[in-house]
């Protein structure tokens, strides 16, 4: 099931599949490498591997992977893109352009960070 993640101990199985190739696409969530075979989704840790299957693969098609395997990604970005841009134009009325595009960097970085937070507690939860 896309989205479940396997743990494979490396005192188990020394495991790393030939043909997956090293990435940087994905979130490393502390691994300290990420390797990409197909759908196939592998991070390793000093200790262990956790491997989970995308629905997409992001190499192949970034945007899709996005939408279906990392929509907090998405929303994140929107919510940085509108909020920050409806402060900077609130502060653009009554304040210098500095000021404005100084709150509205702040602001996008707030409401980037709570829309992403948001919804990768909204998708963990009904995983």
């Amino acid at each position: 099931m896309p989205g479940s993640e396997i743990e494979v101990p490396k005192e188990l199985r020394e495991f790393m599949l030939d043909e997956a190739e090293e990435t940087f696409l994905g979130q490393k969530n502390g691994a300290y490498k990420q390797h990409r075979y197909g759908n196939l989704h592998i991070r390793e840790y000093d200790d262990k591997f956790l491997v989970h299957t995308d629905r997409v693969d992001p190499r192949k098609n970034p945007a899709g992977h996005l939408v279906h395997d990392a929509p907090e990604v998405l929303i994140g970005l929107a919510c940085a893109i509108f909020g920050g841009s409806h402060v900077a134009k609130k502060f653009l009325n009554k304040k210098s352009k500095k000021t404005s595009l100084a709150s509205g960097l702040i602001s996008s970085i707030i409401f980037g960070y709570l829309g992403y937070v948001a919804t990768k507690k909204i998708k963990n939860y009904l995983e």
